[in-house]
């Protein structure tokens, strides 16, 4: 159990959008609609997790044509600590605007942006780790141990959702602090995924507009 209340945090599973690879280009417009919908709804500051930097450039950069009046800054491969405490300074108690993030990196986890420098993420990926070949070899190894299905379990879905979650928590980190959160793909709608999300999280299926 967390130490935070469910209603700190309102969840939300888009499952209209798939973030597979064969289905990335079909999901950039649906989440382009999602973030900027919510986000001309409740202004303020918000992380955006994708699973690739090709992925999060696409999206970024859709959206700032599509929605110019939006605020938006971006990580990039090449990172310094310089450039790296510059996106987060981003992110103070009166600015508003949009951080694309990878999901894994170094705005994924150990930042602290409490209050209002913090608002929402939306998190369009389910971090599972990339085909490889040793992944797929751990994976073998795990399915001569624990059978096929747990096998992919150990190997891509516990070790993505756990990025995922770790994401997450840069929207609550006071007992003070409210937040949304985005889980964009229709797997996170499945039940043995959602019976991986933390127990305090109350989760909701998004309704969309007829």
């Amino acid at each position: 159990p967390g130490p935070f209340r469910a209603e700190q945090l309102h969840v939300e599973i888009a499952s209209h959008v798939s973030t597979r690879f064969a289905e990335r280009e079909q999901s950039v417009l649906p989440i382009i609609e999602l973030i900027a919908a919510h986000y001309h709804q409740q202004p303020g500051n918000y992380l955006c997790f994708f699973s690739s930097f090709d992925y999060l450039q696409r999206v970024a950069t859709q959206l700032q044509t599509l929605h110019p009046d939006i605020p938006v800054w971006q990580q990039t491969a090449a990172m310094d600590d310089a450039a790296r405490s510059a996106f987060l300074q981003r992110f103070d108690e009166h600015s508003q605007g949009l951080g694309f993030a990878v999901l894994g990196g170094a705005f994924a986890e150990g930042v602290d942006l409490p209050g209002t420098r913090l608002i929402g993420a939306f998190i369009a990926t389910l971090g599972l780790p990339q085909v490889n070949p040793i992944n797929e070899h751990m994976l073998a190894q795990m399915a001569q141990r624990f059978g096929k299905r747990k096998a992919y379990d150990y190997t891509y879905l516990y070790p993505g959702l756990q990025k995922v979650v770790q994401a997450a928590g840069r929207v609550i980190r006071t007992p003070e602090d409210q937040g949304v959160l985005y889980l964009i793909d229709d797997r996170f709608a499945r039940p043995e995924v959602r019976r991986l999300l933390p127990t305090w999280w109350q989760v909701e299926l998004l309704r969309l507009p007829h």
